[in-house]
């Protein structure tokens, strides 16, 4: 306004960005991350470019040129705004088509979990199997899947002083045997309820009924990683975890299939804390840094790095991951997730880190991409691209260690 009323023709975008993105929405964001996506809209659609006499400026070309209105009586700025689709694709926002995909696979998916939690009580599966039959074949098959607890006194024995990397091991079977144990119990005492010889608990009547509609019970969710899979998939999750876990004991794997962890952030705060210690660093002044290698299969790793390690089990969304090139590229369509390359941690001094055409790609637990009170991150991930930075943020790039699927 100050501008307009002094004639100044020197619009101050720097000190209108900074009130915009660090004052009046800057301040309830946050996310460093969301923040970013802040930041870079507004470095993309505000600045003197946008009215610019030789080059005229578009804010996207989607199907529509979204443009500046010509200067002229209110009538045009008003005919300007009814010629606006109604609808908007996804590629205004700089977003990729599937970005709508996953939006509509979402609410498709929560609509579907609805109804099957509405359903009623009494209701019979297929062929003929009542309610109670069908959880008793439910719970019988888990615990046909469910392992011995660990022996954890015997591990600790055997591991004497523990290495970093170690002490993680022994904090992830921890919680592992408390997962175990509760899902034991638990079902053994639903059957005992379904047959009549104790009460049925509303906490057994929320495991009755998750298991009868395919979710995973919040009994066994508190104690296990976030996750946003249905019970057969988690099963599977679960099976693969102890199979790390139980390799983990003879000897650390090669290659760590990074979502089988329970906080994996721990795993990689010990990769670092090795190495300072083998190489004198400091631990408050050092870090760690990616690179993707271009083996797909862990087999494919035959010997251990000395410093670092290899990991597996991230998957990427709002890109593809080039092997070729080595660099994002542009999604499929239709292909909304696709599974990273195995990755290689490199600990680092953080002073010595210097990284070029990389772009800074958050890693979270699922696809919610939660950050609440500090969890839900797990680290930063550098991957190397040709295009701008502001491209993929726009897009939305993002690692995750679990699918919904």
């Amino acid at each position: 306004t100050k501008t307009l009323e002094n004639n100044d023709d020197q619009i101050p975008w720097g000190s209108l960005k900074y009130l915009i993105g660090e004052a009046m929405y800057g301040g309830r964001v946050t996310d460093d991350f969301d923040r970013r996506v802040l930041v870079c809209y507004l470095n993309e659609y505000m600045g003197d470019f946008i009215f610019d006499t030789n080059q005229k400026f578009f804010f996207s070309q989607a199907g529509f040129d979204y443009q500046i209105c010509e200067d002229g009586p209110l009538k045009s700025y008003l005919d300007s705004i009814n010629e606006l689709p109604l609808m908007n694709s996804p590629e205004v926002f700089g977003l990729h088509a599937n970005a709508e995909i996953s939006y509509f696979n979402n609410m498709a998916n929560n609509i579907w979990d609805n109804l099957i939690s509405m359903q009623a009580s009494d209701a019979s599966s297929g062929g003929g199997i009542n309610r109670e039959e069908h959880i008793e074949g439910v719970a019988n098959d888990i615990q046909e899947k469910i392992p011995e607890l660990f022996d954890e006194f015997n591990i600790r024995k055997d591991i004497g002083t523990p290495m970093p990397t170690q002490v993680v091991l022994l904090q992830e079977l921890e919680r592992f045997n408390k997962l175990i144990a509760k899902i034991s119990q638990s079902l053994h005492d639903l059957k005992r309820a379904l047959h009549g010889e104790i009460g049925m608990s509303s906490e057994l009547d929320e495991l009755a009924t998750s298991l009868y509609n395919g979710f995973l019970p919040n009994m066994w969710r508190r104690l296990a990683p976030k996750t946003e899979k249905k019970l057969g998939s988690w099963m599977n999750h679960f099976t693969r975890r102890f199979k790390q876990y139980d390799k983990w004991v003879e000897h650390e794997p090669v290659v760590m299939w990074l979502s089988g962890l329970h906080i994996p952030e721990s795993y990689l705060t010990a990769l670092v804390q090795t190495t300072c210690r083998a190489k004198g660093w400091a631990l408050d002044k050092s870090t760690l840094y990616t690179v993707v290698t271009h083996m797909t299969k862990p087999e494919e790793a035959t010997k251990k790095l000395e410093q670092g390690s290899y990991i597996s089990g991230l998957y990427l969304e709002g890109a593809r991951w080039n092997i070729e090139n080595e660099c994002l590229a542009k999604q499929v369509p239709k292909e909304l997730v696709t599974e990273m390359p195995i990755l290689q941690i490199i600990p680092v001094e953080a002073n010595k880190l210097k990284l070029r055409s990389s772009l800074k790609t958050p890693c979270y637990v699922t696809q919610q991409r939660k950050n609440a009170m500090g969890e839900g991150l797990v680290f930063e991930a550098d991957l190397k691209t040709t295009e701008h930075v502001s491209h993929w943020v726009l897009q939305g790039v993002a690692l995750v260690l679990n699918t919904d699927f």
